[in-house]
């Protein structure tokens, strides 16, 4: 995931850096690919938060981006999913160069406002856009992992069917849990007999996925800006309240 660019302001910046090793990379997508890292000294953290990551070059120069933690706290490695932007400078370093036995400095976890674990309770909605599903997948494994927990249903926007990051993992843990639903729809290209959602996220798609608020639910919006301001102002106008709608943007940063 590029860069946060809410949840993060004001954020003490006393946190050490920790040398972390690249355990293992899995591909998610053509330009999205899931890193594990092995972090010695790890204070563990709560779904929804992030890192920061530092590169530093030969000669000194340094490049750091934030992204969020796909990982739930039970995992015992942790794993940022990284989507490569072409003029990037870290992530297609991620995405491309890094083998496992590297070292990478990491400095988290970082963001107290876009969390949650099973104890806060739900109805838990989720929305997501592109790479913006990461944190939102740390919300939803840890849930797995605790053996279910409040009714999960996630709204996920991808351009295609190939760029659905997670999708095998998604469709599995439907499967394994009848109270988590995930709903795709594909905004720019759709598979032959796709009966799917094939536009973007709008209040009749947020209607029609979540229903009307119910006691207790909380909603949770991450992907690029245009999409989460959306979302928030369609589920307001829905009748969903201010302080149970917690958003995420992607902010802008070379990658």
């Amino acid at each position: 995931m590029v860069e946060l660019e809410t949840a993060v302001v004001g954020q003490p910046r006393r946190l050490p850096w920790l040398a972390a090793t690249v355990a293992a990379k899995i591909p998610e997508t053509p330009e999205a690919t899931t890193v594990l890292f092995d972090v010695p000294g790890w204070p563990g953290h709560r779904p929804g938060q992030h890192v920061d990551v530092r590169l530093t070059a030969e000669d000194g120069y340094q490049a750091q981006r934030s992204y969020s933690i796909a990982s739930p706290p039970e995992a015992s490695q942790l794993a940022l999913t990284v989507q490569r932007l072409g003029d990037g400078e870290v992530s297609p370093y991620l995405t491309d160069e890094v083998r496992p036995g590297d070292l990478i400095e990491l400095r988290g976890p970082i963001g107290g406002y876009f969390t949650w674990t099973v104890a806060d309770g739900g109805p838990l909605l989720l929305v997501a856009g592109g790479s913006g599903v990461a944190p939102l997948m740390a919300m939803v494994r840890h849930r797995a992992a605790a053996g279910g927990g409040p009714p999960a249903t996630l709204l996920y926007s991808s351009r295609s069917w190939d760029e659905i990051i997670f999708r095998d993992e998604l469709a599995g843990l439907v499967v394994a849990d009848d109270g988590l639903a995930v709903v795709h729809t594909l905004t720019r290209s759709q598979p032959p007999g796709w009966t799917g959602y094939g536009r973007r996220v709008d209040a009749a798609m947020l209607g029609e996925v979540f229903g009307p608020p119910t006691a207790g639910a909380v909603a949770y919006a991450c992907g690029p800006t245009p999409l989460v301001e959306r979302a928030a102002t369609d589920l307001l106008a829905l009748g969903y309240a201010p302080d149970r709608i917690r958003t995420e943007r992607f902010g802008p940063s070379g990658g």
